[in-house]
């Protein structure tokens, strides 16, 4: 064909001719598929590119979704899903993964503590049914669903990508027929613009067949360049605009090196490829330098994504390290040493505070999370499980206790009426020793068998005390002296702090050695007494702990001779009782605390309350050790 077509050719109104390379050929493409991470050839469509980046991508949202799950509630979870299965064609398979194991682990983590719960109540593990959950079964529906709507997108895809190489065969073949015509240059040249439009108009194909098709294209593309000789000038013009597009793109990924997020910077570096593969050639002696220019840019913010996902895998990595020690420490357990209520209870704070700790921590590698979460269930079960026949077999031990108890109840209820007062006596103390020397029962039982237990050892002594009457004159002698004492109590005005309170003590001391006052008088002279110690108390500013304790020595004094001893034991064995509950008490406050998050709303003030309470009993826990203490000095 002769140039004499030259000043017909289209102008940019008309439109611009593009002219391409072979892949294998052009330096600007070979540099491209590396920069790019094993994408199709340069040329190829949006959706095929988007088809090759598609596992990087899904692998990319994955990640992104096991990250924000974590944080879901089951109801959130429902709702999400929801969403999801709704725009099926727009949703990752790692999306809906995620949000499916996200709701797994609070399902477990559910019948798990109730299950606990269940176990803690007294059920037996086999026993325990695990309830029904109408989420489960909405996930269960939705993900039936999802699975459907993918299986039926995928064909369609399917279809729609052999329809695409179908007909981009058919415009190959007639790329082809117009490098071999001797038709007129202008409808030649109108000819293959619409060939062009019409390649980029039809989408995604099979991917096995990308590279095949993009080749075939470019290589008619070219000779349809070689065999019409466009005119230089034209050539240039054309070279000119992709210069200015392909360096705006420049400038575009050099700015997105800056984008604090990495992904969204990846993804849009993929959307900005495919323009660079759809704006046509430049000229050749800035071809090397402008694609170095776009691929040194690319490259960072392909680094940047690559050691973003590198680091949330080093991440999991650290996650797993700690999950296994917590399995390891729990696995090292030495049971053997585990002899008392109080080891396994100390025991259980620790794998308790261990369990919370777990929750802390952040997934681990797929391929690992389940195993190591399996290995720690194994762990926590088989230490709950020796716990469970520790309590069985102390359980029966207590029963021994209460049968053996109950046989001294009877003993003391046979000797209760006696009036031989020496030797039944000798013989009700002997008993008290007895019942020191066995273990404890049950909770439910000690109260009520003790109970039964002192109400026969004091109608014993009760009935030998009546029986004294020798005792009334010095009775009233006692009571003479304590009014007397109380009136010099009342009289202390000392200035000096340390020798009022030598002297307030010196006067509480000589309290405890004046004996008995007649019953009807004891509770009205013991209340003057206090309240004149009080009263010194107050004007000394004793502290309210030092109080009740010198009150209670006071009370102490009164429980002397056989009769007394025996309200000694009472009043011990009772203060044990309450010192145990409180002790429950406080490990139950400690235990809530600890799920306590100052930060959440209202969680500040409960926390602090809290901790009040767990001072007060700490102090009153204290309080109590003084007084058996000082219960133990009398009776030695």
């Amino acid at each position: 064909m002769k140039d004499t077509h030259e000043t017909n050719l289209p102008t940019e109104e008309n439109g611009k001719l593009e002219e391409t390379k072979a892949p294998e050929t052009t330096p600007e493409n070979t540099a491209e598929e590396v920069v790019t991470n094993k994408t199709p050839d340069v040329g190829v469509t949006t959706d095929e590119a988007s088809e090759a980046e598609v596992k990087t991508d899904e692998a990319a949202a994955g990640e992104e979704a096991v990250v924000t799950t974590g944080k879901l509630s089951k109801e959130e979870i429902l709702e999400k899903l929801t969403g999801l299965v709704g725009t099926a064609a727009d949703t990752t398979r790692n999306e809906v993964e995620a949000l499916k194991q996200a709701y797994y682990k609070i399902h477990r983590n559910e019948v798990d503590e109730l299950k606990k719960a269940f176990m803690e109540k007294g059920g037996e593990e086999n026993d325990f049914v695990v309830p029904e959950d109408e989420t489960e079964s909405k996930i269960k529906e939705l993900l039936a669903i999802y699975k459907e709507k993918r299986a039926a997108i995928l064909a369609e895809e399917g279809r729609i990508k052999a329809a695409n190489y179908a007909l981009k065969l058919q415009l190959i073949d007639q790329l082809k027929a117009l490098t071999e015509s001797q038709e007129d240059f202008n409808k030649l040249y109108n000819d293959f613009k619409d060939i062009q439009q019409r390649w980029k108009e039809v989408k995604a194909v099979p991917q096995e067949h990308v590279n095949e098709l993009w080749k075939s294209y470019q290589i008619y593309s070219e000779k349809f360049y070689d065999i019409i000789k466009i005119n230089n000038q034209f050539r240039d013009y054309d070279f000119k605009k992709n210069l200015e597009m392909k360096t705006a793109l420049c400038e575009t990924v050099e700015k997105l090196q800056t984008e604090p997020d990495v992904v969204s910077a990846f993804h849009q570096l993929q959307k900005l490829h495919q323009q660079w593969r759809e704006i046509g050639p430049v000229a050749k002696e800035l071809r090397e330098d402008l694609w170095g220019r776009f691929k040194a840019a690319s490259t960072i913010i392909h680094k940047r994504h690559q050691e973003h996902f590198e680091n949330l895998k080093a991440k999991e990595q650290e996650n797993l390290e700690a999950k296994t020690a917590i399995c390891e420490q729990i696995e090292g357990f030495d049971y053997t040493a585990l002899k008392s209520f109080k080891d396994w209870d100390e025991k259980s704070k620790i794998v308790i505070s261990l369990q919370e700790k777990w929750k802390t921590i952040g997934f681990a590698p797929k391929k690992s999370n389940v195993k190591v979460f399996e290995r720690f269930r194994a762990a926590c079960d088989a230490y709950f499980n020796r716990k469970s026949e520790f309590y069985k077999k102390t359980k029966s031990e207590m029963e021994k206790n209460l049968e053996l108890k109950k046989a001294l109840c009877e003993k003391a209820e046979a000797l209760k009426d006696s009036t031989d007062w020496k030797n039944t006596s000798e013989k009700m103390i002997a008993l008290q020793k007895e019942w020191k020397t066995i273990g404890a029962t049950g909770r439910k039982h000690s109260d009520a068998v003790w109970k039964r237990f002192i109400a026969a050892c004091d109608y014993f002594f009760e009935q030998k005390n009546k029986n004294v009457s020798s005792q009334k004159g010095v009775e009233q002698t006692n009571l003479a002296a304590k009014k007397a004492l109380v009136e010099k109590i009342n009289a202390i005005d000392e200035a000096d702090y340390d020798k009022a309170l030598a002297v307030l003590k010196e006067y509480m001391a000589e309290w405890n050695t004046i004996g008995h006052v007649p019953f009807k008088e004891k509770d009205k002279i013991y209340k003057k007494y206090h309240d004149a110690v009080d009263k010194q108390f107050d004007r000394l500013k004793i502290d309210q702990n030092d109080r009740k304790m010198q009150t209670f020595r006071s009370n102490l004094s009164d429980m002397s001779g056989e009769r007394g001893k025996g309200k000694l034991y009472g009043e011990r064995e009772k203060l044990m009782r309450l010192y145990e509950r409180m002790k429950n008490e406080l490990q139950t406050y400690e235990n809530n605390i600890g799920f306590l998050s100052i930060s959440s709303k209202g969680g500040g003030g409960l926390f602090k309350e809290m901790e009040r309470k767990i001072d007060k009993l700490k102090d009153e826990m204290a309080l109590i050790i003084k007084k058996i203490d000082a219960i133990d000095e009398n009776l030695e």
